[in-house]
């Protein structure tokens, strides 16, 4: 069974920092592509960034790009994404899913919540 857990999600001050982690298991970590998500409230899903094979193959909205960095450790089944310089505007629930950003077929973990507020 493939599952995907999102942690590390919580309330900071905008120019705050997070590190949001997925733990996995299975599937075949090593040669998947990783994406991360997030949804604020009465949006849509926004894509934020997706990881390849290994760390230096990376992708991200323009919106986070600068600020944002994902990062996979393949032994552990592990992706990261850091967060830096949150802004309001970042809240949402994030949540990792399999695949690329525009796959249509995919398996996503529930997410975790972040709430950037002063």
């Amino acid at each position: 069974e493939v599952q995907l857990v999102e942690s590390g999600g919580d309330m900071v001050q905008p120019g705050g920092s997070l590190r949001l982690t997925c733990r996995t298991s299975g599937f075949d970590f090593d040669t998947a592509l990783m994406t991360w998500v997030r949804q604020a409230p009465g949006k849509g899903p926004e894509w934020v960034s997706t990881i390849g094979f290994n760390t230096y193959i990376t992708n991200y909205a323009d919106s986070v790009k600068g600020r944002f960095t994902a990062s996979r450790d393949n032994a552990l089944k592990t992706v990261y994404l850091q967060m830096n310089a949150l802004k309001p505007e970042d809240t949402a629930l994030y949540y990792c899913r399999t695949g690329g950003r525009d796959n249509k077929i995919f398996v996503r973990g529930q997410g975790t919540q972040v709430t950037v507020s002063s």
